[in-house]
């Protein structure tokens, strides 16, 4: 047989050594997505185990995720451990529409999560981390933080580093600091929704400025700067929401020197910057003008609310914890310290490459499928971006593709204003599987197939 585990390690039931044997062995690398398993009477007799254990066993394996059981093939491991969703609309067949990382097997997110919770249990018990906690982390996590994000900004500090629930909560109380109701805001034409949320919210004048394929026009945004004076720039520079833009350094050299004459200040989002780990942030150029953004919804997982903001100064760190004390008090301190726990053991890493190398395998499968529809993709990105020569009615277009099960989003939930390029996001991590993906980006093609189809495609 291909796999016997080694379940004297374990401690417990029979049942459970062979699913935590099959789980570290997944962990490990020493059993691959796909790959078959041994029959439950096989797998008993190689153990000298009773046909019962194994059963059990390989029941609480698939209920784990871990598993599969195909009607007249075998048993096999799983591509992922993401359970199906539950709360999709029947009429969504496959949904493109989330921009998520998809959870590969490697990435092995249930096992990672147990295994931290466990030290961190035996560490200092859980229920220590239920109580009031200090807004923006403590010196520990602050200080592991900093030297995991000098892999992205140099001239990162533990004393400059603020722990926050979300990106997004970053981006709305650096706008509530800096900004007053009327005043000016920056971004690219097409931008994160949660920005124009933000924006709106807070009475600002959000201002998109033209794009091109690497992201911002240096000569537009100069223009705009001088015309609008603004407060600040909001910037995704890399993998860009939604068209995927990268900045070259050139680029980002560029937007640097315009940020630092116009004397603004810049809010960087780096959401997607660890899939594209050799993407140096804007906050390098210009640290004592940037507010960096570095989350981990993108990279690991959506509901695991910690982010890490590199604040211009030490004045600026103080005032931003203030403002996260005002608005919702502190971080989640378990996730917080389930997070720090995973930096400090190498296991964030570990996550995030695999997610990455996952979502390259994605890519090159939409590549494979959309070969005939041109479209914008970052090699590791979650999205790719399909432009139409013409504008159409957003919500009808979306209703086409949805008729056919597929949700996908399109350029007006990003538009600043009316003078952005037409298109549709399409999101590839959502999809539970590859299989689920091929089926997704088969229908997607057939709906740009027809004439009439492809002559809206730029």
């Amino acid at each position: 047989m291909d796999w016997v585990p080694t379940i004297s390690e374990w401690s417990g039931p029979a049942f459970k050594r062979i699913v935590d044997a099959l789980a570290a062995d997944i962990a490990g690398g020493r059993l691959k997505r796909g790959q078959q398993l041994p029959t439950h009477r096989a797998l008993a007799q190689a153990l000298r185990l009773d046909l019962t254990t194994v059963t059990r066993a390989y029941g609480e394996a698939r209920r784990r995720g871990l598993i599969e059981a195909q009607v007249g093939r075998g048993t096999f491991v799983s591509e992922t451990t993401l359970r199906a969703h539950s709360d999709i609309p029947q009429a969504i067949k496959i949904d493109f529409s989330m921009n998520v990382p998809p959870q590969p097997l490697e990435a092995n997110l249930d096992l990672h999560i147990v295994q931290a919770l466990g030290a961190l249990r035996d560490e200092a018990g859980l229920s220590s981390f239920l109580n009031y906690q200090q807004p923006g982390g403590n010196d520990d996590e602050r200080e592991v933080a900093a030297h995991w994000l000098r892999r992205r900004i140099s001239a990162v500090r533990p004393e400059r580093v603020v722990v926050y629930p979300g990106n997004q909560a970053i981006l709305f109380n650096a706008l509530l600091s800096r900004c007053a109701p009327g005043d000016f805001v920056l971004t690219e034409a097409l931008t994160f929704p949660g920005m124009k949320a933000a924006a709106k919210r807070l009475g600002l004048r959000l201002v998109g400025v033209a794009m091109d394929t690497e992201g911002v026009l240096p000569d537009a945004l100069k223009s705009a700067c001088r015309e609008y004076k603004p407060k600040a720039v909001y910037l995704t520079p890399t993998l860009h929401n939604p068209t995927t833009a990268t900045m070259s350094q050139k680029r980002r050299a560029a937007v640097a020197d315009i940020i630092q004459a116009s004397k603004t200040l810049l809010i960087e989002d780096d959401a997607y910057g660890w899939l594209n780990p050799t993407a140096s942030p804007i906050a390098n150029l210009i640290p004592e003008r940037t507010y960096l953004a570095v989350g981990l919804s993108k990279c690991i997982a959506p509901a695991l609310r910690v982010s890490y903001l590199h604040a211009p100064d030490e004045h600026s760190a103080r005032d931003m914890s203030e403002s996260l004390g005002a608005t919702m008090l502190m971080g989640a301190p378990l996730m917080v310290a389930l997070v720090t726990h995973w930096i400090k053991t190498g296991v964030a890493d570990d996550i995030i490459r695999a997610i990455r190398d996952e979502a390259a395998g994605r890519q090159r499968l939409a590549g494979k499928f959309l070969k005939a529809v041109p479209h914008a993709a970052g090699p590791h990105g979650h999205h790719l971006w399909i432009p139409l020569l013409q504008r159409r009615n957003p919500t009808g277009f979306v209703g086409e593709i949805l008729r056919r099960g597929l949700a996908v989003v399109g350029d007006d939930v990003f538009a600043v204003d009316a003078s952005a390029q037409p298109g549709v996001r399409v999101c590839l991590g959502a999809p539970r599987t590859r299989d689920e993906l091929a089926q997704g980006l088969q229908l997607l093609a057939e709906s740009f197939a027809s004439p009439n189809r492809a002559a809206s495609i730029v």
